[in-house]
């Protein structure tokens, strides 16, 4: 699947999928990535069910709006306690299978909204 988004708001871009994970900008596919406004970088995310703050250091500064998270091939609900340490800090939390956030991720971007995004990989 492609996906087409402008890039009005910078910032690295999905453009499509893989079997297994995401097609950024011209060529850089990765399984599971971090995404801030400024650049995305690869990732080796923990089981949902441990994902923290930690995991997540690397998006967090400076602060986002909210979080895509994309918890793979299914939504999953983050943990609570995650969800809880984020909304104390102001941050937002939004849960979505892995290909609707990375969809979310083109409009909102190109809407110019500083959000942070964690994808887990779709599956084999």
């Amino acid at each position: 699947m492609k996906i087409n988004r402008d890039r009005d708001a910078g910032g690295p871009v999905v453009r499509g999928f893989t079997r297994t994970g995401f097609r950024l900008d011209d060529a850089t596919v990765l399984d599971a990535v971090l995404m801030t406004v400024s650049e995305a970088q690869t990732w080796t995310p923990p089981a949902l069910s441990d994902l923290d703050e930690a995991a997540l250091a690397a998006i967090l500064t400076p602060a986002p709006e909210f979080i895509l998270i994309g918890t793979g091939a299914t939504l999953a609900r983050p943990p609570r306690a995650l969800v809880n340490a984020l909304e104390a800090r102001g941050i937002g939390v939004e849960a979505m299978d892995s290909r609707a956030a990375a969809k979310a991720w083109g409009v909102l971007r190109s809407e110019g909204r500083q959000i942070a995004a964690a994808l887990y990989p779709l599956g084999g």
